[in-house]
């Protein structure tokens, strides 16, 4: 049995919403197909599909939220891969057992109908990795 079911989408991390919003819809040809504020994340996302494979740009709504931080420290571009998980607490718990630091004891609420949680990049090579269960 599979833990991780497949890459849900890739996070990429921008200034301007509507600027990334234009950029994408151009390189991809279909506008997103949602855009949501997560207040409790400070950010605005979009989220662009092309085949069975999703795009999340994230925009800042504060100058010191968690997006703005990264887009300072490393300017805009990636910033998590988000995998598809059956039942994110078991999976937390078994990466938790494997060693790895997780940075949300509990899931939350997250963009898209999803319960999410994050994992620590220091134990991925440098890479913000989200678990994300489709709200039923």
């Amino acid at each position: 049995m599979n833990h991780i079911n497949k890459i849900e989408h890739l996070g990429i991390a921008v200034k301007d919403i509507n600027k990334a919003n234009s950029i994408y819809e151009k390189l991809l040809g279909v506008p997103p197909y949602k855009q949501e504020e997560v207040e409790s994340e400070a950010v605005i996302t979009s989220f662009f599909q092309v085949g069975p494979n999703k795009i999340e740009l994230l925009a800042s709504t504060k100058d010191d939220g968690t997006i703005a931080k990264f887009i300072e420290k490393r300017g805009e571009g990636i910033h998590h891969i988000a995998f598809d998980v059956e039942n994110i607490e078991k999976e937390l718990d078994r990466l938790k057992k494997e060693g790895f630091t997780i940075l949300n004891e509990k899931p939350k609420l997250g963009a898209d109908n999803k319960r999410v949680a994050f994992i620590h990049p220091k134990g991925t090579n440098g890479v913000l990795i989200e678990l994300c269960e489709e709200i039923k």
